[in-house]
């Protein structure tokens, strides 16, 4: 009885060919034709992503210049890594950026999401596109702009003058108490766009009935953002706080372009470090093992993001 009232076994999927005719392909055929269409694709992922980490992981081993015969070490040079001041507190300071290139844009991308959703209906497009411009432009011509704004001579100070505290203005940059955070602001004024762009694409999708149920509730539109809104857009505030995450722990280029680690190593990140240390000292494993290491706090601090922001049904 019982076999006769089990299901009968999926008969093997069919595929027309020329002239008409199926042509039968068993479930083996078919996992080997779909690791064809994957091969290329997992080719070129593990040539150029996988074994150069692998790789890097090796050369973080060894003792090198890039010439002479590499010579083996163990984890000698990331020993060096924490007993080094300068290398540690590069780390340090990508973990202050976060706050500038993640913390604070999500924030305002939020807020800014909440002003055009409650209140601008035409020129969506206007905003979307003004708000997202600095995520287009390069991050180079992005650093070249801001250090000519933040100079002795610059915008900046130029408005400070105008407004009668020209006695606060200063070569922002070469502060050796305000270059980092100038420097994070600039983060901040080119991902808040992006956030913005995620949540509002997110809010979008929210289902308009709930809002009005939260209006008969009561609810007013703080609450309605805070009930509605907030829950809505969970997994677009999880890939803001991926990205800007990874941006802030690996930038180099913006950092190499306005400062170049000044002044006095104040913006200093591991970055521009393990440029320095691969291509002007020549020290290929010291500069492989902070790769290494800023790998390790790149894929731990998203974990963490991953983790807190997760669904918890």
């Amino acid at each position: 009885m019982a076999g006769e009232l089990s299901s009968p076994a999926a008969p093997p999927r069919a595929t027309p060919v020329r002239g008409g005719e199926p042509r039968v392909l068993h479930p083996p055929k078919r996992r080997l034709r779909g690791w064809l269409y994957v091969l290329p694709a997992l080719a070129v992922y593990l040539g150029f992503a996988i074994w150069p980490a692998i790789n890097t992981v090796r050369l973080s081993l060894l003792s090198w210049d890039g010439i002479l015969p590499a010579t083996f070490v163990g984890i000698e040079n990331y020993i060096k890594i924490f007993r080094d001041s300068a290398l540690f507190e590069a780390i340090l300071h990508s973990l202050v950026l976060i706050v500038f290139f993640s913390f604070i844009p999500i924030a305002a991308g939020l807020l800014m999401t909440a002003l055009l959703m409650g209140k601008v209906r035409k020129g969506m497009t206007f905003f979307r596109v003004v708000f997202f411009l600095p995520q287009v432009l390069p991050l180079v011509a992005v650093g070249i702009t801001w250090r000519w704004l933040y100079s002795d001579t610059g915008v900046i100070n130029q408005i400070l003058d105008v407004v009668g505290l020209g006695s606060f203005g200063r070569a922002w940059l070469g502060d050796y108490q305000l270059a980092l955070t100038a420097l994070g602001l600039i983060g901040t004024w080119s991902m808040s766009g992006l956030c913005m762009m995620l949540f509002l694409t997110g809010a979008q999708k929210i289902d308009p009935s709930l809002y009005e149920a939260a209006k008969l509730d009561g609810a007013n539109t703080f609450r309605q953002f805070l009930h509605v809104t907030l829950p809505g857009v969970r997994k677009e505030i999880t890939v803001a706080g991926v990205i800007t995450t990874i941006a802030a722990l690996a930038s180099f280029d913006l950092v190499f372009v306005t400062t170049n680690g000044g002044p006095a190593g104040q913006t200093n990140v591991p970055g521009l470090l393990v440029y320095r240390l691969a291509f002007n000292e020549g020290d290929i494993g010291g500069a492989s093992a902070l790769a290494v290491v800023l790998t390790v706090i790149v894929m731990a601090v998203v974990g963490g993001i991953r983790y807190f922001t997760r669904d918890r049904d």
